[in-house]
């Protein structure tokens, strides 16, 4: 990949903020491209990992009921099992909503955060800009 600026007319002077702000921003906009595949890439694992796992749950499933079917288990210990799971799976589910809510929330914050950081720096940078400017340049 070359850039515009590899091939110069010796009357154009390339200038060391531009050629790092371009390189820089160049690296940048790459990095930015390839965010969701990095992230599509991260979910399709991870539903995968939940799909294996579910899976097992489900192989085992068939064995652990004609052996479980087999001990003639009595009714209200089932009753409280099924009892008992349901409030797990209650608790499960509640935390994956508040954590979602959580890593949603602290997203937002963050987001926030680096928006108000980037309108300082802009004003700074003006600032830095005209106090430059007021420098006269010796011969």
């Amino acid at each position: 990949m070359t850039s515009d600026h590899s091939k110069t007319d010796s009357t154009d002077e390339l200038s060391v903020c531009e050629t790092m702000k371009e390189d820089v921003s160049e690296v940048f906009r790459k990095m930015e491209s390839h965010a969701s595949l990095a992230f599509q890439t991260y979910s399709n694992l991870y539903t995968q990992y939940l799909h294996v796992l579910d899976d097992v749950f489900g192989t085992g499933f068939i064995s652990e009921k004609k052996f479980f079917d087999k001990l003639n288990i009595d009714p209200q210990i089932t009753d409280q099992m099924k009892k008992n799971s349901e409030f797990l799976k209650k608790i499960y589910l509640q935390n994956i909503d508040m954590s979602s809510m959580l890593l949603e929330k602290y997203g937002k914050i963050r987001l926030d955060t680096l928006k108000m950081y980037d309108n300082y720096v802009h004003d700074m940078m003006t600032v830095y800009s005209n106090t430059l400017s007021q420098f006269k340049k010796s011969d």
